[in-house]
């Protein structure tokens, strides 16, 4: 019987062992309380993807909020995922953290400014020093360029770049982005999305969607 590539084990921590600069993010994650991450969702660093948390900014434990990655996601090196913890008020006479230093005024100064988490959909590819501003959802399919500033949601199966990032295409016609998302491919039993993976990585969606057709 042949050996199982460890590829396809969603915990192995570095599916090419002679590039161990990328990792499967779920292994490197496990058990933290501000992130999560589904398979075969990875991580490309220039110096060590084990330091990933490093890249979600203000994870801080008196925020409820929370980075939920989905599956097949690429992410690039550096970057960077922004949540509410190094949030100021921004409505108040000045935003100086007064309460925070125990000091000065009362240490209460009423719910802290929280836009809430980010959600990351599945086959998402987050270009190279992008950041993602919290309280956000990016969208299956998005692509996000490199440098860009996310503020604003990502539709589906669409591209933005920029500071902050605006749309510069849709990925995909609008049909085909459709039928791609009630296949939910990322969903199906990893063998099945093995053999998948050729139409995956073609353009022609009856080809996948006969595929799937199959499965049933």
């Amino acid at each position: 019987m042949p050996a199982i590539h460890p590829a396809l084990d969603p915990m192995t921590r570095h599916p090419m062992p002679a590039a161990p600069s990328m990792a499967y993010l779920k292994p490197l994650i496990a058990g933290h309380p501000k992130i999560e991450a589904g398979d075969y969702s990875y991580i490309h660093s220039f110096t060590d993807p084990a330091r990933f948390a490093d890249q979600v900014k203000y994870a801080f434990d008196f925020i409820d909020d929370r980075l939920v990655i989905g599956k097949f996601c690429s992410i690039a090196a550096d970057a960077s995922f922004v949540l509410n913890g190094g949030n100021h008020f921004p409505d108040r006479l000045s935003s100086y953290p007064f309460p925070i230093f125990g000091c000065w005024g009362e240490p209460d100064p009423g719910p802290w400014p929280n836009k809430g988490g980010i959600t990351i959909g599945h086959d998402v590819w987050i270009g190279w020093d992008a950041t993602i501003m919290p309280g956000l959802t990016i969208g299956n399919g998005a692509i996000i360029a490199a440098k860009s500033v996310v503020t604003r949601d990502v539709e589906p199966y669409t591209i933005v770049g920029g500071n902050p990032a605006a749309l510069i295409k849709r990925r995909l016609p609008e049909d085909v982005a459709a039928r791609l998302q009630a296949l939910a491919w990322w969903d199906w039993p990893v063998e099945q999305i093995a053999q998948a993976s050729d139409p995956l990585m073609g353009a022609d969606i009856n080809t996948l969607e006969a595929l799937a057709e199959s499965r049933d």
